[in-house]
This record gives C-alpha cells, structure tokens and sequence, in this order.
C-alpha cells in the first residue's frame, strides 16, 4: 500500500474520532425532551406539528408511537408508489421517461421508506426529476428521521421510570429533520457543488467524444439528493454507477467528504445516546465497540485488495475500481458503506477479492450494528446489550439489569426476536432463490460467486443497506417480491421488537446498583460486547460464507474464476 493510503486511512479515523463525540454532544441537546435554548426554526416547528393536528399533542405510549410510525411509513410507501408509476404524466420530465413498472414501483418504494435504497434500475435512465426530487430525496430526509426518533424512543424508556409516556413520534421526526438533517444536507450539498457533482433541471445534454462518438451525458438535481443519501445512511444512487459517475463524485475531495460523511451522524449518535439517556460513559463503550469492529474488518480488506493472484496474473485487484481514486479510498468506502447500512459505493463490489467482498458481506451480516443506519445502529445495538448482560447474569447466576432496570423473560424474547428474524429471512431467502429456476436465471456468474451473488442481494436488502453485489438481475417480479418482503421484514423486524422493549423498561423502577452489578460501560463489558456480535453474527453465517467467498478463495488461488 502506498504510504499515501496511510495518510488517508489516519486522516479518516482520525476525523471520525474527533468529530463524533462533538457532533454527538450536540445531537444530544438538540434531541433532549427540553432543549437549554429554543432552537433557531421553532416556529416553523410549532408549525409543522399543528397542521398535523392533536396527534401531535402531548406523548405517546408505545404502541400508539409504533401505530403512527407504521401509519407514516404506509403513507409515504403509497405516496412514492403512485408518483414512480405516474412520473410519466408530472413535471420536471425532460426526457420524458415513461412510468415505473409496478413491482419495480413497489419494491422502489419499500426500499426508500425503509431506509434501504435498494435500486434495480439505473437512476438516469429510469426516474424523472420530479421522482428523484420529490419521491426519493423526501424520503431520504423522512426514513433517517425515524432511526433517530426510535433511538430517542429507547433513550427515554431507559432514563423514565413508572410511566407509559415515551415522546411524540410527530415531534421526533420533525425534530430530527429540521434541526439534523436539513442543516447537514445543506451544508454537505454546497460543497458538492462546488467539487463539480451536478445541480441543475436541464434536460440531458449531448456531447461528441475525441474518438468522434456521440454521448448523451445525464444531467439533474443530484448534489442534493447525494448529500442526504450519504448522511441518512440512505445509498443509493442519483446515477446508475452511483459514487463512482464522475457527475456524482467527481474529485479525490468529493470522494473524502461522501466517505466521511457516511459515518459520521451514525457515529456521532452513541454519544447523544448516552447524554440522552443519562449514562454518557455508556454511549462512549458503544461507539468503542463500534470502531473495534470496523477496524476488525477495515484491516483485512484493505490486505486481501493488495494481495496478487494466478486468476489477476499476478496483479493486486485493480479491476472494478475508479482510476481517480484507487484501492485505499474505495476498501474504506467498502467498508464504511457496509457498516453504516448506507449502501453506497464507489467500485464495484463484485471485483474485489473474495476476501474483501466477503468481509464487506459480514458487516452487513454483523446486524448492522457497527455504526448502522442512523439511529437504527444504536438501537440495534442496544438488543444486543440486552443479550450481552442477559448471558452474563446466566454466568454469575444474578438477575440482569441494564440501567438499574431488570431485564426479564418479555425483553430477553424481543431482543432475541429482533436480532434472530433478519438472520433467519436472509437464510430463507437465499435457500429459496437457489433452489428455483427463477431465482438462479438472474445469476451472471456461475459457482461460488454467483451464490455470493445471491446471498448478498438478501442481506443488502434484510439488512437495509441497499448496496448490490452487481452480476445479480434484480430487476424481475421474483426478486423484486422476494427483495421488498426483505426489506420490511428487516425494518420492522427490528424496530417492533425495540419500541416493545423501550414500553416495558419505561413502567419499571430502577434498582440501586449492587456490587453484583454488571456495569455497562468500559473495557471489559466493551469486549463482551463484541464477543456476542461477532458470535451471533459470523456464526450464523459460518456455513454461507463457507461455500461463497471462502470457497471462490481456494478456487481462486488455483487459477480458477467464475
């Protein structure tokens, strides 16, 4: 690796480090029930919640929170629907793109509302501006909003005691969008511009190439749309190639600023966790553990892309990667885009090494919880806490508590349910589409790469994360069912369980710590953490990962490609 590429590694972590923790204090005042100050557009705010009507009055139990969640994502899902397949009749067409097939309408919406971004389409060839701006973006803007109102959701359960009265799902989203995403996305989108992605409603513009040929280049409102993509932890792609188009991510610095802004609202939101929730000491573990394991799977892809092979001739694995950024840039992509449930990405995942290819698998199949979706990160990794001092209470032979709360049979159930279900529809899934001629009909690639193909198309879409393997056809009714169903089971798999969770510890008392009290903060109950992930995570998956990326490894060391 050249030793540019550990300038820009250290420069990475470096920011990471340095920003989250003060980006995080802040998302955590902002957040707060009672902010020190009135924040800037609180009239806009009380605005917003009085056309909403008396939903938006007074707070919520659980379950009313969790019906106006659902509510909400039915809404947008029908409301994105009916524009996808109507574009063709709307404004803001100027290439006058004809409407998006029903199933590809269908599983284009779910995967926007769930935070997935899952895209069996080329952007510019497929949606209009009036569809990206009006259908997507919103919902860029709306999915992130309602990880963090979950987390804040699970903040307040911890921290309250004896009481049914979690917040305002309406005031959370709105909260979160005006006062986080809009103000960052703003920011972001400026200096996109200003690195040369595309901001415009002109129709696409046709140019002659040296060689005489001529092109049709795309243009739009893209620096916008890229902007709360990569800071929702939404992916996706204004373009088709997505951050690798030129017009989307044009420079070594457009590239850098995407890469970090991936990660940092979801690494900021540990610390707000925890200043939320009363127990700053604990938001710290969770983003140790958090960036123990990122660094656990960063390192060894960043090795495997270096190596050489008799199937490369000898050559590291250049294949699939923009000339303009390299190898260092797009592993750290890779990896970032994989963790955060962002899906995103600047090569194409289907060159890397097996190696690397399936480490970026595994991070989705951790649970997205190594950072993850914006808030839906934290809140996942909140169930595995809940595993975490369930099995070290079975250890010591004491009742478990998490904030002086006893953890009983009804959350040790939903936790479970919330990290088990995804695994289990990722495996189902995948079984389902190698065992049919319709799901195998779709595969580019023969062998161990082509079931990796598979497997990674159903974890993209359990775990929300969006990103595409490439090779795989997922444009057809089978996968476009299969996938959506994925994608909805994930989301809602896990925020279920969670708001469930967060109703039950609210009502209870909290209980003086003891000296048979298992701390939650600090090394050791930060090492315990980890174990459990990576226990459940990778063992789950031992035997896949066995027969796809394994396997296309010893292959590949033969000279052997497929």
């Amino acid at each position: 690796m050249p030793a540019t590429g550990y300038v820009e590694i250290a420069v990475f972590l470096g920011a990471l480090l340095l920003l989250s923790p003060k980006l995080g204090g802040l998302l955590g005042k902002i957040l707060s029930d009672r902010p020190e100050n009135k924040l800037p557009l609180w009239r806009f705010e009380n605005l917003l919640l009085k056309s909403i009507g008396r939903s938006a009055e007074g707070e919520m139990s659980a379950s009313t929170y969790l019906a106006a969640l659902l509510a909400f994502h039915l809404a947008g899902f029908l409301v994105l629907v009916s524009i996808l397949m109507t574009q063709g009749l709307l404004p803001l067409n100027p290439q006058h793109l004809a409407g998006v097939p029903f199933w590809l309408a269908v599983n284009t919406a779910i995967s926007f509302v769930t935070n997935t971004n899952w895209q069996a389409y080329s952007g510019e060839a497929t949606l209009s501006y009036f569809s990206q701006c009006l259908g997507l973006t919103v919902q860029n803007f709306t999915s992130a909003a309602v990880g963090v109102a979950v987390m804040v959701t699970l903040a307040r359960g911890l921290k309250r005691q004896q009481t049914d009265q979690l917040g305002n799902f309406w005031r959370d989203l709105t909260r979160a969008t005006l006062y986080v995403f809009v103000p960052l996305s703003l920011l972001l989108a400026f200096l996109l511009v200003s690195q040369g992605v595309v901001q415009n409603f002109s129709a696409y513009v046709k140019a002659v190439s040296p060689e005489g040929i001529e092109q049709i280049l795309p243009m739009g409102p893209a620096a916008s749309q890229v902007a709360i993509k990569q800071l929702g932890t939404n992916g996706g792609g204004f373009f088709g190639v997505n951050s690798a188009h030129p017009f989307e991510n044009p420079t070594p610095f457009s590239n850098f600023l995407q890469l970090l802004s991936i990660l940092l609202v979801p690494a900021a939101l540990p610390f707000a966790f925890g200043k939320l929730s009363g127990k700053p000491r604990h938001g710290a573990t969770l983003f140790g553990a958090m960036f123990v394991l990122m660094l656990l799977t960063l390192l060894p892809a960043l090795w495997a892309e270096g190596q050489t092979s008799p199937a490369t001739g000898g050559i590291s694995f250049f294949e699939g990667k923009e000339v303009r950024f390299g190898i260092v840039p797009s592993v750290l992509w890779s990896t970032a885009t994989t963790l955060a449930s962002n899906g995103s990405v600047n090569s194409m995942l289907s060159s890397f090494s097996p190696i690397a290819g399936g480490l970026a698998l595994l991070n989705i199949m951790l649970g997205e919880v190594v950072f993850g979706g914006v808030g839906s990160g934290v809140y996942g990794m909140v169930l595995f806490v809940i595993l975490t001092v369930f099995i070290a209470g079975l250890l010591v032979g004491r009742t478990p508590e998490y904030y002086g709360k006893k953890i009983e049979a009804y959350e040790i159930k939903w936790a479970a349910i919330g990290v088990v279900l995804p695994s289990a529809v990722i495996l189902i899934l995948s079984a389902t589409a190698v065992l049919t001629a319709d799901g195998l009909s779709s595969l580019l690639n023969k062998g161990p790469h082509g079931l990796t193909e598979i497997l990674y198309a159903f974890t993209s879409a359990a775990g929300n994360n969006g990103s595409s393997f490439a090779g795989l056809n997922a444009n057809t009714t089978f996968y476009n069912a299969l996938t959506g169903l994925a994608m909805v089971l994930g989301r809602l798999g896990v925020i279920v369980p969670v708001l469930l969770i967060a109703g039950r510890l609210g009502l209870k008392k909290k209980v003086p710590a003891s000296a048979g009290t298992l701390a939650t903060e600090g090394l050791l109950f930060g090492a315990l953490l980890c174990g459990i992930i990576v226990i459940v995570g990778a063992l789950t998956f031992f035997p896949a990962l066995c027969l796809g990326p394994l396997m296309e490894t010893l292959l590949m060391n033969q000279g052997r490609v497929f």
